[in-house]
């Protein structure tokens, strides 16, 4: 049976965009429309300033500054380029963007690279956003020589199907790895061998396969390492972010690459950006958080607490060792890394990683050296010769100094929180309580007694209670056995030998 001749009618089309008042807008557009939506309902709320940009980028943890430089340049349309040391959270950033960026939008069905049903009607907008060479011959009626004498005039809006479609990756979408081996024709297009087959003309825009700036089109283009991309890579990038469009190598045809860039780079390779390409780029520092509260959020975010007990004094120390490491700023290229979100974060999974492999319930000074060791070590970047022998014994060193030192104040700090905000500085009630710890210390058995409804050691139970809500644990452990561990890690520690430890002097 041979199939009608008939065309089906489109289901929606630009006539119905027309007449629902539809305002097309570009990507920065969009993007500024739904930051400043955001903004709005947050402030309704009665959400601080702080936390509004905390919520806008819920996965990174960065100075507010950062966010306020941030936003400003997303809300003046400007593409942007992350520059700062290794793992200070400028990809996670850049992908935080990304979550924002609004997802829905209008496209004309069939188009390879998403365009706005407006690009093809609108002769005002299609200036700013023109339509691809595919969608002005299928809906102008001319061939692809002819495409400069496109009308928009006289294409009928009724005839241009629509579909409502989610950004996604390689539509609105694409993201780029910087490394010597990008060509531009990644970022271009290839030819589709199987239309180049069909049709025969390898300069038909019809055989073009979409490279990574037609697949961004309309929505976000995320570079990791841009200062890696070769210079003739960056040379293409460069046309579409000053024309926002795309002419292929082997192709006769322009195509529309209209985008938010967001790009980021280490310093080291900031020389390789070139300087026509930077110019377009506004740049923002990221670096490493100078407030302690920050950093332990980034390990709260990144690490769980399973298999093995790690008791919270462990985790205070993992952020004082990085902080003091972060301090030098004379530190080689090969050890760049040693001080980043992501060594600090490993160091409690590597510590955690030891006590299991030893089949230990919970974490313990030596397991923690370890995995400090491990994690500090396991980011020196290798050179030949002796650098890494020399860069080995500067972590070494470090470690050997700074470790012990991270451990006794955190160790402090745990009482002295206590002994502040529960116990707001009674020393008298404090001499109590200390007390009534070195009883428990001499006879671990009896925590659990200790911790008891009706207990007679009824100012040891305080520190007892607080320990567990601190330590928060859901694990398998046992209850008397977090208290007595931090008690013992304590212990270890001489916290309690402190003679400063009921306040006399400002030891925390």
């Amino acid at each position: 049976m041979r199939a009608s001749g008939k065309k089906k009618k489109p289901s929606l089309t630009a006539q119905n965009l027309l007449e629902d008042g539809y305002q097309p807008l570009t990507p920065d557009e969009s993007l500024k429309k739904e930051i400043m939506k955001r903004i709005n309902h947050l402030k309704e709320k009665g959400m601080s300033e702080e936390n509004i940009y905390q919520s806008l980028f819920p996965n990174t943890i960065l100075p507010q500054e950062t966010f306020e430089s941030l936003l400003s340049a997303l809300l003046s349309g400007n593409n942007v380029l992350f520059f700062g040391p290794p793992g200070s959270g400028k990809t996670i950033l850049a992908k935080d963007v990304w979550n924002l960026f609004p997802k829905r939008v209008y496209a004309v069905d069939g188009c390879p690279v998403q365009d706005d049903p407006f690009s093809i009607i609108d002769k005002k907008f299609g200036k700013v956003l023109p339509a691809c060479p595919l969608c002005q011959s299928r809906f102008g009626g001319i061939e692809h020589p002819q495409l400069e004498e496109f009308n928009h005039e006289e294409v009928e809006p009724s005839e241009v199907p629509v579909k409502l479609m989610t950004l996604r990756e390689g539509y609105g979408l694409a993201r780029i790895q910087g490394s010597p081996e990008v060509f531009p024709d990644n970022l271009t297009g290839t030819l589709n061998i199987h239309k180049l087959e069909e049709i025969g003309d390898p300069t038909s825009p019809e055989v073009l396969q979409p490279g990574k700036l037609l697949q961004a089109n309309r929505g976000l283009l995320l570079i990791d390492e841009i200062g890696k991309l070769p210079r003739g890579t960056q040379n293409v990038l460069l046309q579409a972010l000053q024309e926002g469009i795309v002419t292929p190598a082997k192709s006769r045809a322009t195509f529309p690459a209209f985008f938010v860039a967001i790009t980021n780079s280490n310093i080291e390779d900031l020389h390789n950006i070139n300087e026509p390409l930077n110019d377009r780029l506004t740049n923002i520092y990221v670096g490493y958080n100078r407030e302690h509260y920050k950093n332990r959020k980034i390990i709260e975010m990144s690490v769980e607490k399973k298999e093995v007990f790690m008791p919270d004094i462990f985790f205070e120390s993992a952020i004082y060792l990085m902080e003091r490491w972060r301090e030098n700023q004379h530190i080689s290229h090969e050890l760049s890394e040693v001080g980043s979100n992501r060594a600090m974060t490993d160091i409690i999974k590597r510590s955690q990683a030891y006590a299991f492999l030893k089949g230990k319930e919970v974490v313990e000074i030596q397991d923690f050296q370890e995995g400090t060791t491990d994690s500090l070590v396991g980011r020196i970047r290798a050179r030949g010769g002796d650098s890494y022998i020399r860069n080995h014994q500067i972590i070494q060193e470090f470690i050997n100094e700074e470790l012990p030192r991270s451990l006794e104040r955190a160790g402090k700090e745990y009482w002295c929180r206590f002994f502040f905000e529960v116990l707001k500085k009674d020393r008298a009630e404090g001499k109590r309580v200390l007390k009534e710890i070195e009883t428990v210390r001499a006879s671990p058995e009896i925590v659990m007694e200790a911790l008891k409804q009706g207990s007679s050691l009824k100012k040891f139970k305080k520190y007892g209670t607080y320990i567990l809500q601190r330590e928060d644990w859901k694990g398998a452990v046992r209850k008397e056995k977090v208290v007595a561990s931090v008690l013992k890690l304590q212990k270890d520690l001489k916290v309690f030998e402190e003679k400063d430890i009921l306040g006399e002097k400002e030891i925390c």
